[in-house]
């Protein structure tokens, strides 16, 4: 029974090259909130600060029975990786024009919240045009194929 959330932007706007699967450290009632689907991927982003990924910009509603213990909606998750993993996003961020994006954000089976971060390049105006042209394309295959 696993839940997942994709930032369908990411791929429409970033050429992906490489993907990484990292905790992420929240509250309780963000926890509830990203079980009941109150999660937005708008100008999600992740840095690196002092050998540590932050993931900064994801909104995740406040929970409509939290208490005074309610969490603020905005604010930067650090996320969990390996040292191996830090490393390498370290290296690929230093090639220019290489920035770390949220891909999706997910229950896995043992019930933990996990987001699957990619290292991702900005894609031109009309690599965006071939983007839309192929999923026409697909679509109009597929309406054949029924």
């Amino acid at each position: 029974m696993s839940q997942e959330f994709n930032n369908r932007q990411a791929f429409f706007n970033y050429f992906i090259e490489q993907k990484f699967e990292a905790g992420i450290v929240l509250l309780g009632t963000e926890v509830k909130s990203i079980r009941e689907g109150k999660l937005s991927f708008n100008d999600a982003f992740c840095i690196l600060e002092d050998n540590e990924v932050w993931l900064r910009g994801l909104y995740i509603a406040e929970y409509k029975l939290g208490t005074t213990n309610n969490h603020i909606a905005v604010h930067d998750r650090k996320l969990l990786l390996k040292r191996r993993e830090i490393s390498k996003l370290q290296a690929a961020t230093k090639e220019k024009g290489l920035t770390i994006i949220p891909l999706k954000v997910f229950i896995n089976d043992k019930n933990l919240v996990k987001v699957e971060i990619g290292v991702a390049k900005g894609k031109k105006l009309y690599d965006k045009r071939e983007t839309i042209k192929k999923k026409d394309n697909d679509r109009e295959m597929k309406r054949y194929l029924k």
